[in-house]
Parts: C-alpha cells; sequence; structure tokens
C-alpha cells in the first residue's frame, strides 16, 4: 500500500468522516451564512452560492495542504 493514490483515498476518508462529525457544530458556527454569501429568493426560486464561505474553506485547506507537504 504505498501508492500514492492510497494515501490520498485514506486520507480523504478520514477527512470527510471527520466533517460529517464536526458538521452539527460547523452549521452552528454561521459558517454558511457569512457576509458575502449570495442568496436570491423568489416566489418559485431559491439560489444560494456561498461566496465567502467557499474562499474561507479554500484559504484553509491550502494552508493544511501546504502544511502537510513540508
Amino acid at each position: 500500500m504505498n501508492s500514492p493514490i492510497a494515501r490520498t483515498l485514506i486520507i480523504l476518508g478520514v477527512v470527510l468522516v471527520l466533517l460529517g462529525l464536526l458538521w452539527p457544530w460547523l452549521q452552528k458556527s454561521g459558517l454558511g451564512r457569512l457576509p458575502g454569501d449570495i442568496a436570491i429568493e423568489r416566489e418559485n426560486f431559491r439560489f444560494y452560492f456561498p461566496l465567502t464561505t467557499s474562499i474561507i474553506v479554500s484559504l484553509v485547506l491550502t494552508l493544511l495542504f501546504w502544511l502537510f507537504r513540508r
């Protein structure tokens, strides 16, 4: 099991399990309802794009991956 693909899949699985366990706490933190997140609600239409949340998650993941590569 020295394959880089296998290691990546295992790490991804562990991260997904951790996110699943932390999901109730993450929802209470306000992540997903930040200023800058786009929400348009009409009579028969609802559009939601978490722009600010996506940027923050991207920055955190970039930092984590950078730290693990060192």
